[in-house]
C-alpha cells in the first residue's frame, strides 16, 4: 500500500469518528437515548428493532458504530501493509481500534444506567480522545517517511500553543457538565446533574473566553515573529474562526432556551474545533532531515 492510499484511509477513519459523535448527539437531542432499552440487543426480544422512531434513531447510531469499526480496522491493516511500514502509524491505528469497542462498552453503560449524566459525559470525552488520535494519524500519515521530528517554532510560541490546547480541553470538559445539567438528556426521565445550568454555563463560558483571549494574545505576539507566523498562520486562523463561531452559537443557544438544533451545531463545531486544536498542537513540530529509525 502506498503512503498516499494509506492517508486516504486515515482521513476516512477520522471522518467516521467525527460523524459518530454528531449521530450520537442526534440520538440524545431527539429524545431517543432509551429508544433501545437493552444492549447489545435493542430490546429483550430483538437485536434490531425499528418499530418506533426513537428505536430506529438509536439503532442507526449503533449500526453506524459497526461502520466506524470497519474503517478503523482498515486503518490498522493498512498500516501493516503500508510500504515503508511505520511503527508510529501502526501504534496509533491500533489504539483507535481498541478505543472504538471500548466506546461501545461505555455506550452500554449509558443505556443500562438509564442515561446517567456521568456516563454520558465519559461517552463524549472518550469520543474526543478517539477524534484526537484520528487527527494525529492523519497528520503523521501525511509526513515524509524518515527524518527527525523537531520543533519548527520558538519555545515561547510552542508554550502558548500548548496553553491553547489545554484550555480548549478544559472548555470541552466544562461543556459536558452543561450538557449534563441541561434539558436534552435523551429521555424525559433521565437523571441530571444536581446543579443549576446557569452556574455551569458561566463556568464553561469563562473557560471559552480564556482560551479565546490566549489565542488573541498569541496572534498579537506573532505579528512580529514572522517565522512562527508562517508555520501557524493557516491552522491558527482556522482555529480562531471555529472558536468564535462556537462561542457565538453557545451564547445564542443559552439565551434562546437551548433549542435542540443549535445544540446539534454546537456539538458538531466542538468536534471540529478539537480537530483544529490537535492540528494546531501538531504544527509546532515537523519532520525534517533523514533518519533510518523513523
Amino acid at each position: 500500500m502506498t503512503p498516499t492510499t494509506y492517508r486516504k484511509i486515515s482521513i476516512a477513519a477520522l471522518v467516521a469518528l467525527c460523524i459518530i459523535v454528531v449521530s450520537g448527539a442526534a440520538v440524545r437531542l431527539s429524545g431517543s437515548g432509551l429508544g433501545c432499552a437493552d444492549w447489545p440487543n435493542c430490546s429483550a426480544e430483538k437485536f434490531i428493532d425499528v418499530s418506533t422512531t426513537h428505536g430506529a434513531i438509536e439503532q442507526i447510531n449503533r449500526l453506524f458504530t459497526g461502520v466506524v469499526m470497519i474503517v478503523v480496522i482498515a486503518a490498522v491493516l493498512g498500516a501493516m501493509k503500508r510500504r515503508p511500514r511505520r511503527r508510529d502509524l501502526t501504534t496509533i491505528a491500533v489504539l483507535i481500534a481498541l478505543g472504538v469497542p471500548m466506546q461501545g462498552l461505555v455506550g452500554a453503560i449509558v443505556v443500562l444506567t438509564k442515561l446517567n449524566p456521568f456516563a454520558n459525559q465519559q461517552h463524549f470525552l472518550l469520543s474526543m480522545v478517539l477524534v484526537g488520535l484520528g487527527t494525529v494519524l492523519v497528520r503523521r500519515s501525511g509526513e515524509a517517511d524518515g527524518g527527525v521530528r523537531a520543533a519548527v517554532v520558538s519555545t515561547a510560541t510552542a508554550a502558548w500553543v500548548k496553553g491553547i490546547t489545554v484550555l480548549t480541553g478544559l472548555a470541552l470538559v466544562t461543556g459536558t457538565f452543561v450538557t449534563g445539567a441541561g434539558p436534552h438528556a435523551g429521555d424525559e426521565k433521565a437523571k441530571r446533574f444536581h446543579v443549576a445550568i446557569s452556574t455551569v454555563a458561566r463556568i464553561h463560558g469563562i473557560a471559552v473566553m480564556c482560551v479565546i483571549a490566549v489565542t488573541l494574545a498569541l496572534l498579537w505576539r506573532l505579528r512580529v515573529r514572522h517565522a512562527d507566523r508562517a508555520v501557524l498562520d493557516n491552522v491558527l486562523t482556522t482555529w480562531t474562526v471555529l472558536a468564535i463561531a462556537q462561542a457565538a452559537i453557545g451564547y445564542t443557544q443559552y439565551f434562546t432556551g437551548v433549542p435542540a438544533v443549535l445544540v446539534g451545531f454546537h456539538v458538531a463545531l466542538a468536534t471540529g474545533l478539537w480537530v483544529a486544536t490537535m492540528q494546531l498542537w501538531l504544527s509546532i513540530r515537523s519532520v525534517t532531515g533523514d533518519d533510518d529509525q523513523a
